[in-house]
Formats: structure tokens, C-alpha cells, sequence
């Protein structure tokens, strides 16, 4: 039987589910154990910061599966890849003011900032991007929504990953109305700063895999 022509962009039928801000064993042990697709560890200025040798900690202790991706904001790229190459990172995720063209061997995925209903211009940045919400300080992960209608002829033609505001409740609506290519939640999940919460990871991943 021949196979079907895979799935295009916008076409997706599984979205994936990052899980940001993991701080400890245990949380990560537990997005994994939850479906999570990716893992993302920040090592930028954020109430979710770790060191690199704090992370090391974590992944050991990690079964192989999920990406693991790194968040940085506006570091020299000597630093980021440094540290994706210590940590054996998958994706280096740029959440500052970087251009396009940011020097890597690593897969760089770019967070654009939402502001005011404006999706920011991708173009020059390869997929997968993130959307996310702008805030005063420039600072990414504000945990708020924006007007995620604003993003739909993006996530037709470009791999998108929307974050911003989501939670087990609302991300199922969201999938709904955008298609994406994958989700990114953190405090949406989390019992209190800094630890994610076992049940709001299951019920979010089951939310997604609902809509797929």
C-alpha cells in the first residue's frame, strides 16, 4: 500500500508540547513522564534560571527522548553555544533582541514578541519560531496572553510554537483555532514558582493530544 504524502506546514495533525522553566529532577521526571515533547531550560535572566552545572544534574538523571532546548536572551553566542555543547542541547531558543543570521551549529529557534496585535516579521529566522507575549521589560516567558487570531496566516505557512497565557484549560481552543506546530507552557503548569505540577503537566499534554 503506498503511504500517504506527509503533512504539510499547517497541516500538522500532532502538535508538539514544549514544557519551559524546568528547575529540578523531579519536575523534569515528570514532564516526561507526562508526553512532553521538548524540555527547555533557561539560562537567561528569569525567575526560572539555572546554572549549567545545575542542569547537568537534572539531565542526568534523565531517561533519553525528549529535545532539550536552552533559552537564552541577548548572550554573546560564544556563551550559548558553550553551554549547548556542555549540555548536549538540541535547540538554542533566542528570547532577546538577536537578528537573524545569530552564529550556531545548533538548531536556533527564534521567540518573536506579540505586541499590540502585531505579529513581529519571521522572515530571515529559520522554523520552527515561538510566539510569544511582548512585555515592558523585554523580558520573555510573562506567562500572559495576547490575541492569538493575530498569528493565524503565520502558523499556515511557517512551523510555530505559541506560548504566552496557556493553560490546560485554554490550550485546547487554541490548538483549535491555530494549528500550530507545538505549544510552549511553563508557569501554566507549575504548582508554585519554579515547580511544575505532575497533574496541570498531564492535563495539559492530555488537553493538546485531545485536539489531535
Amino acid at each position: 500500500m503506498s503511504q500517504p504524502p506527509p503533512p504539510q506546514v499547517g497541516e500538522r495533525v500532532e502538535v508538539l508540547v514544549k514544557i519551559c522553566g524546568i528547575c529540578d529532577v523531579e519536575s523534569a521526571l515528570a514532564a516526561v513522564d507526562a508526553g512532553a515533547d521538548l524540555l527547555g531550560f533557561q539560562f537567561c535572566e528569569s525567575k526560572r534560571r539555572i546554572t549549567p552545572e545545575e542542569a547537568v544534574k537534572i539531565l542526568d538523571e534523565l531517561p533519553e527522548g525528549p529535545a532539550l532546548v536552552g533559552v537564552f536572551m541577548d548572550q554573546p553566542p560564544r556563551e550559548v553555544n558553550a553551554i549547548a555543547e556542555f549540555l548536549g542541547l538540541d535547540i538554542v531558543q533566542l528570547h532577546g533582541s538577536e537578528a537573524p543570521g545569530f552564529p550556531s551549529e545548533y538548531l536556533v529557534m527564534k521567540a518573536l514578541k506579540v505586541r499590540d496585535g502585531v505579529v513581529p516579521d519571521a522572515d530571515g529566522w529559520p522554523d520552527p519560531i515561538l510566539l510569544d507575549s511582548w512585555s515592558l521589560d523585554g523580558k520573555g516567558g510573562s506567562g500572559r496572553s495576547w490575541n492569538w487570531e493575530t498569528a493565524e496566516a503565520l502558523t499556515v505557512t511557517r512551523q510555530v510554537f505559541v506560548a504566552g497565557g496557556l493553560t490546560p484549560l485554554n490550550v485546547g481552543a487554541v490548538i483549535r483555532r491555530l494549528h500550530p506546530y507545538g505549544v510552549d507552557v511553563s508557569s501554566g503548569v507549575e504548582a508554585e514558582p519554579r515547580v511544575k505540577s505532575p497533574a496541570l503537566m498531564s492535563a495539559f499534554i492530555d488537553a493538546v493530544k485531545r485536539q489531535t
